[in-house]
C-alpha cells in the first residue's frame, strides 16, 4: 500500500526515462524536487500546470545531476521562471556544463543547459510545503548526492540512493573511485539508523516498507561489493536500456559502432570485461532480450 503523505506534498510519479518530481504546496507558492529527462520536457511542463492549478513556482531543487533528474531543468526555468538550487558539489560542473562530467556524452544522454541560482550542502535545513527539511549527504549512486528528510513526519526523498528494490548505479567506482562501493554502503546504513516511515524515491512510488528495501538494497550492494565485473555489467546494460527507451528504435547493425563512441563503455569494458566489439554488443543484446527490457527484429533493435 502507498503511504499517505502530507497534504502539501504531491509526488508526480514518472516512469523511465524520467525521475519522479515532487511538488510542494504552500499557500499560493510552490516548489519542485528534480524535474525528468529533457525528452519529457513538455509533459513535465503539462503534469506541473495541473499540479500547481495556478500557483506560482519558485524553486526547484536538485538531488543530484543525472541526466533524469536535471534534464527539464531549463524548460521548468523558462517556463515558470523559478529559481534553481542544487547540491555544492556539482555547482561548478554545472556552471561549466561540463558533459562528461555530469556523464552525458560517457552514457549516450543528453539535457539541456540551464543556470543555478544557489547551492545546499549537507546539514542544510529549509522549508518545503511547510515542512522542515534537512539536506543529508548520500555518496555512491553519485557521490554528490543529496537526500531531503523531514523528521517530523518521518519522511525521506531518497533521489536514486535508495530505492523499494535497490539504487541507481554506482557510476564512480567503475569510473575509478574506490570510494563508490564504500560510500554506498555508509550511505545505506546512515539510512538505517534514520526513523523512516515513508521513502519517496527517484523512480517508482512511494513506500512504507524501509527495513525490507534497505535490507534488499545490502544484498545487492554485497553482491556487488564481491564482484566489480557483476557491477560492471549491470551498469551496461542499464546504460543501454536506458538510451533505448529514448531512442526506441536502432539498426541492430550500427549498435558495435554507437558503444565504440561512448567512453564509459569502453572504460568499463576494457578495465573489467574484456569484450571485441561485437561481442560486447551480442552479449548486451541477449542480456536485454532475455529480460524483456528489447526486441530484436528485421533487423533492428526495439525497445519493449
Amino acid at each position: 500500500m502507498t503511504p499517505k503523505l502530507p497534504d502539501s506534498v504531491l509526488v508526480l510519479e514518472r516512469g523511465w526515462l524520467s525521475s519522479n518530481n515532487i511538488v510542494f504546496f504552500e499557500g499560493e507558492i510552490a516548489a519542485l524536487v528534480d524535474s525528468g529527462y529533457v525528452s519529457h520536457a513538455a509533459q513535465t511542463l503539462a503534469l506541473l500546470e495541473r499540479a500547481l492549478d495556478g500557483r506560482c513556482l519558485t524553486r526547484l531543487i536538485n538531488t543530484h545531476s543525472h541526466s533524469d533528474h536535471i534534464g527539464g531543468n531549463a524548460a521548468v526555468q523558462a517556463s515558470f521562471h523559478c529559481h534553481i538550487t542544487v547540491p555544492e558539489g556539482i555547482a561548478a560542473t554545472i556552471a561549466e556544463w561540463d558533459e562528461a562530467a555530469l556523464l552525458l556524452s560517457p552514457l549516450g544522454q543528453r539535457a539541456a543547459r540551464f543556470t543555478h541560482d544557489a547551492t545546499y550542502g549537507n546539514g542544510d535545513e529549509f522549508v518545503l510545503g511547510e515542512l522542515n527539511w534537512r539536506a543529508l549527504a548520500v555518496p555512491g549512486h553519485d557521490m554528490d548526492a543529496l537526500a531531503l528528510y523531514n523528521p517530523e513526519e518521518k519522511i525521506l526523498i531518497s533521489g536514486d540512493a535508495l530505492w523499494e528494490d535497490g539504487f541507481g548505479v554506482i557510476f564512480a567506482e567503475l569510473l575509478g573511485n574506490p570510494d563508490g562501493l564504500k560510500s554506498t554502503r555508509e550511505t545505506l546504513e546512515m539510512l538505517g539508523r534514520l526513523p523512516i516511515d515513508t521513502v519517496i524515491p527517484g523512480h517508482g512510488a512511494p513506500f512504507g516498507a524501509v527495513d525490507a528495501a534497505l535490507e534488499r538494497a545490502f544484498r545487492r550492494l554485497a553482491a556487488f561489493e564481491g564482484s566489480i565485473e557483476r557491477l560492471a555489467r549491470h551498469a551496461l546494460k542499464v546504460m543501454l536500456a536506458f538510451f533505448m527507451l529514448e531512442k526506441q528504435r536502432l539498426p541492430r547493425a550500427t549498435l558495435p559502432e554507437f558503444l565504440a563512441g561512448l567512453s564509459f563503455v569502453q572504460s568499463v569494458n576494457t578495465r573489467y570485461l574484456g569484450y571485441e566489439e561485437e561481442a560486447l554488443a551480442d552479449w548486451l543484446v541477449s542480456e536485454l532480450v532475455r529480460a524483456g527490457a528489447l526486441r530484436e527484429t528485421e533487423g533492428f533493435l526495439l525497445a519493449a
